[in-house]
């Protein structure tokens, strides 16, 4: 049964490298507070941070820059994305840009999140921009959220349909670096930098100051 149960893992990893299977991911942080109302105050605070995009790249140990982008492909200041907003990811090291696009929006008393897929550059004009800039395909989502039950806040990434963008016409040139990113990020990066938002929308570290 161990035995089987390890080359289904392999097989499925297998057919993951090859662009011919799909992963799901979650990562998650909780809070516990000392009253309803203190939480209730605190959750206030969560949702600005997960809206406050342009701001995660100075949470402590977050590796990776994200810029958030009008629909037109313009740098965006206001503090919270709209539908059809654009987030430029620059990973460490010496790799492409990656690019996501707001498809998602929802918030009340007890939850907010955002959904984004995989996306063309929108600075990008022409010809030009109509590749997936990014190493997962165009139908894998990442719902970022964050809820209140009681005294608990919760923070979730949520991953769905990731898939290798190493196929096809919009794999383009970065067939390999997406291999390579998807699998390194797999491998651990993944989990350490997800783990730090959300600890960060959970209040259990803070960003370094600008």
């Amino acid at each position: 049964m161990i035995l089987k149960k390890l080359f289904g893992k392999i097989k499925k990893e297998k057919e993951v490298i090859e662009g011919k299977a799909t992963k799901d991911k979650t990562y998650s942080s909780e809070n516990e507070f000392s009253t309803e109302e203190e939480a209730a105050r605190e959750f206030k605070r969560s949702i600005e941070k997960l809206f406050h995009v342009n701001n995660w790249s100075t949470i402590h140990g977050i590796t990776s820059a994200f810029t958030l982008y009008k629909a037109d492909g313009s740098e965006k200041e206001a503090y919270k994305p709209a539908i059809r907003d654009y987030i430029k990811i620059d990973l460490p090291g010496p790799t492409p840009d990656n690019w996501v696009v707001v498809t998602d929006i929802r918030e009340n008393d007890e939850i907010a999140e955002f959904t984004v897929s995989p996306s063309i550059d929108p600075t990008k004009k022409g010809e030009g921009n109509k590749k997936i800039e990014h190493f997962f395909i165009d139908e894998t989502t990442s719902t970022f959220r964050v809820q209140r039950k009681g005294k608990l806040i919760y923070a979730y990434e949520i991953g769905k349909n990731e898939g290798i963008n190493n196929e096809g016409e919009d794999a383009g040139k970065r067939k390999l670096i997406n291999t390579i990113i998807a699998e390194g990020g797999w491998a651990g990066l993944q989990k350490f930098q997800w783990n730090k938002l959300t600890d960060y929308l959970v209040h259990k570290t803070e960003s370094k100051p600008i």
